[in-house]
């Protein structure tokens, strides 16, 4: 009978006790929901970047690091054998230098060509003037054979002079028609078809002018040879730019995670070849719309670790909504229906002693 009260009472006891703790979580907002909106922690993530050779490739002849280093911006990774690039480069050297040389002396040659035009042109325009005094004498003699040889035909026919005076003035008068025709012929091939105005320095010389753009169209050869040059320069610089990317760098601080590819090995261009941890340091936390609604990106946010409460600041990056597990379903004892969660995602500034991996916690309470 005793074990029976005392049973009983037991039993009473222990529901009281029930009784009361489920009456101090619903008064103290202890519930899972309560809970879930007050208690903000996230995962402290460091960013990973893939490293590889940017469009080449080749055997790996210097492995730099090693895993688990730690790398500054601009530091060696790894290096590419460069021995096909460094042959293209002197032979492109040598091509330049070639047609440097061939410019030089087309250069040279047109300008040797054009003084020797404008002394043609002088010596042109004096053998001009010299010949057209040649007919300008030889009009006169023939002017004067003529009036000759007028006179010398009536004195024959009136018999005063013997026929071998007139053979002698016929002779005369044929040789000055000649010495006319000869210097005028003279005159017309120096002119080469010009009109001959008098005026010899203002008069255009065919064949000089011809000879003026023959060379001049030698000056566009020596232009293509320059712009052939410039081509093979651009090529010379690509070849450069492929030289830098032969040798790997770090693209900014961070640790080296895993080292994807050895020394000896074949890399093919755009292949990640290093994992790396950088110090681009994140964590998200989930909050309910009213926690939101104070909130902006850019907004700075303080936390502070789990292990160690070292006080973590940081920027708000992101806020988007959470993926459907983060929602908080169906927990209606305080008259909440399903509650739809944001993603906050904070990045933080270097903190001595905080590391990836660590838990962040944020108090939620100020959000609201």
């Amino acid at each position: 009978m005793d074990l029976s009260n005392r049973t009983t009472k037991i039993g009473i006891g222990l529901l009281a006790l029930l009784l009361i703790a489920g009456l101090t979580l619903f008064y103290s907002g202890s519930d899972a929901v309560a809970v879930a909106l007050e208690k903000k922690e996230g995962i402290l993530t460091a960013e990973q970047v893939k490293v590889a050779f940017d469009s080449v490739g080749g055997r790996m002849v210097n492995e730099a690091v090693q895993e688990g280093q730690t790398v500054k911006k601009g530091d060696v990774l790894m290096v590419i054998d460069s021995t096909d690039v460094d042959l293209a480069t002197q032979k492109l050297k040598a091509q330049i230098a070639q047609l440097d040389a061939t410019i030089r002396s087309q250069e040279e040659s047109v300008r040797l060509g054009f003084s020797r035009i404008d002394n043609d042109e002088v010596q042109s325009r004096r053998s001009v003037d010299a010949q057209r005094a040649s007919v300008t004498a030889a009009q006169a003699t023939f002017t004067r054979q003529s009036l000759e040889y007028d006179r010398a035909v009536q004195l024959r026919g009136e018999s005063v002079i013997s026929q071998s005076e007139m053979d002698a003035a016929q002779a005369a008068y044929d040789t000055a028609r000649a010495n006319l025709a000869a210097a005028e012929e003279g005159l017309a091939r120096l002119l080469s078809g010009a009109a001959d105005t008098g005026n010899t320095d203002a008069m255009a010389l065919p064949t000089i002018e011809q000879a003026r753009s023959e060379t001049r169209n030698r000056e566009n050869d020596v232009e293509a040879l320059r712009q052939q040059k410039k081509a093979l320069e651009v090529q010379l610089k690509e070849l450069g730019v492929s030289k830098e990317r032969l040798t790997l760098r770090a693209p900014e601080d961070g640790r080296i995670l895993k080292i994807i590819a050895k020394q000896g090995e074949m890399i093919a261009p755009n292949v990640p070849v290093i994992l790396l941890e950088s110090t681009r340091y994140y964590y998200d936390i989930y909050l309910s719309e009213k926690q939101i609604v104070n909130l902006r990106e850019g907004d700075t946010l303080t936390g502070k670790t789990v292990a160690g409460d070292r006080k973590v600041d940081g920027t708000i990056r992101l806020i988007a909504q959470a993926p459907g597990f983060a929602d908080l379903k169906m927990s209606r004892e305080k008259g909440q229906a399903d509650l739809t969660a944001f993603q906050v995602r904070v990045y933080t500034e270097p903190t001595e002693g905080v590391l990836p991996g660590m838990t962040i916690g944020v108090d939620a309470n100020g959000f609201r």
